[in-house]
């Protein structure tokens, strides 16, 4: 029964930390392209639909900071990587797909 009580107070505890948790993401962009434009825009409704008060993102455009897209190995643009919580996550593409950016950011939408 005692493993029951811990196992159960455990999983409580990692609930309460997940929504409490602060989200650290990074967008590389490339310039003011229709992609990146979108991208921005997407991530910044699901920021405030899902992550209100409890996020930071940068934006960072490969052509102004191109040491930074370097140091993070970036191949293709639009990507973001969520730096924390950890583990570091990426997502390339133009972030459309609301329930794959969820999903990537191991976080869930209202009615799953």
């Amino acid at each position: 029964m005692t493993d029951d009580v811990s196992a159960t107070a455990r999983f409580e505890e990692a609930l309460r930390r997940s929504v409490d948790e602060t989200f650290e993401l990074r967008l590389f962009v490339v310039g003011a392209t229709p992609a990146s434009r979108r991208a921005i825009a997407n991530i910044t409704a699901i920021c405030t639909k899902y992550l209100a008060g409890r996020h930071t993102l940068e934006v960072i455009d490969i052509y102004q900071r191109p040491e930074l897209a370097a140091e993070e190995d970036i191949l293709g643009v639009p990507t973001l990587i969520r730096i924390r919580p950890e583990p570091v996550v990426r997502i390339v593409g133009d972030l459309s797909d609301e329930r794959r950016v969820l999903a990537g950011l191991d976080l869930r939408a209202p009615d799953d």
